[in-house]
């Protein structure tokens, strides 16, 4: 394994963990720093689709652990919570800078009895991960105060990435994209309430560049390419699916029909996991577009291929 070949001075690798419900994956270390007989020990994400990280060489993976080597150094400490405190002073995500606070230390904070108590606790997480923060995650740790394995985080002082997260719909662009689309939910085939306007290419599958402006004159063309209305639940569902097509390959099958209207069940091999061009390896599958790939779907049963 690439990890266990790793030998930088005052960098020790203890292991490799992954995340497979966020696709990270990260290395364990222990930092030392000599000239001020220092140590810290945490994680570094050598697999951040958020921050475009994804180090597969021993020379990508030497390089990660130097940059955050480098920004971890205790004589760096005061100036970024400096610049982080002009960031925050800016910003309204009252409820998520709460958490920041907590996790600034660059420390593991227990989510159960270290962070701040909000039921959706993990929708605070992905906030500041949007914002550009790097942050490691352990499913599995003890918590010497709950006396029990609980899911930890750590944040590093990396200077944050670009903000990749979800693209800012105004209340009035929600409303248009509802309307435009007829209130028709693509999943159950039928005009609802309650929708969602769901970008039907993917978040997981966003870099850097991907992200838009998505202003209130959009028009109703670009609209109609770019979303489609679900239920809440239904738009969970396809994150889920989203997600494990990501990670192994595999697109979805809605209902359990193994039917693509362009290519198949495997993701093209010529087509990259992430960014703009990643959306060419989403047609086909009826999770991206459930209109076109119904209507596709029921030309393939009236008029099959021979």
């Amino acid at each position: 394994m690439i990890w266990q070949e790793i030998s930088l001075p005052n960098i020790k690798v203890l292991g490799r963990r992954e995340h497979q419900k966020a696709s990270e994956v990260y290395l364990d270390v222990l930092f030392v720093y000599p000239e001020n007989k220092t140590e810290w020990k945490g994680a570094v994400p050598i697999e951040y689709r958020r921050t475009g990280v994804h180090a597969k060489s021993k020379e990508e993976v030497e390089k990660v652990l130097k940059a955050a080597y480098n920004a971890m150094k205790l004589e760096k400490k005061e100036a970024w919570i400096k610049d982080q405190d002009d960031f925050w002073s800016k910003s309204n995500k009252e409820v998520t800078r709460k958490f920041f606070e907590k996790l600034r230390s660059s420390e593991w904070k227990c989510v159960s009895c270290q962070l701040p108590q909000n039921p959706n606790w993990a929708r605070r997480i992905q906030d500041i991960k949007e914002l550009g923060y790097t942050l490691a995650t352990n499913t599995g740790m003890y918590c010497n105060r709950c006396k029990k394995v609980n899911t930890h985080l750590i944040l590093l002082r990396i200077p944050r990435g670009g903000a990749t997260g979800y693209e800012t719909l105004s209340p009035n662009l929600r409303n248009r994209i509802v309307k435009v689309l007829g209130k028709h939910d693509a999943y159950e085939d039928a005009k609802r309430t309650s929708l969602l306007p769901d970008h039907k290419f993917p978040e997981i599958r966003w870099d850097k560049d991907t992200k838009e402006k998505n202003p209130d004159h959009m028009s109703d063309d670009d609209i109609m390419n770019k979303f489609q209305l679900l239920g809440n639940q239904r738009n969970q569902q396809k994150r889920e699916v989203c997600r494990r097509c990501f990670q192994t390959g595999k697109r979805g099958t809605p209902f359990g029909i193994n039917f693509f209207y362009e290519g198949n069940e495997n993701w093209p091999s010529n087509v990259p996991k992430t960014g703009k061009v990643a959306e060419k390896g989403c047609a086909g599958c009826g999770w991206y577009d459930m209109i076109k790939w119904r209507s596709s779907l029921n030309k393939f049963i009236a008029f099959p291929k021979k």
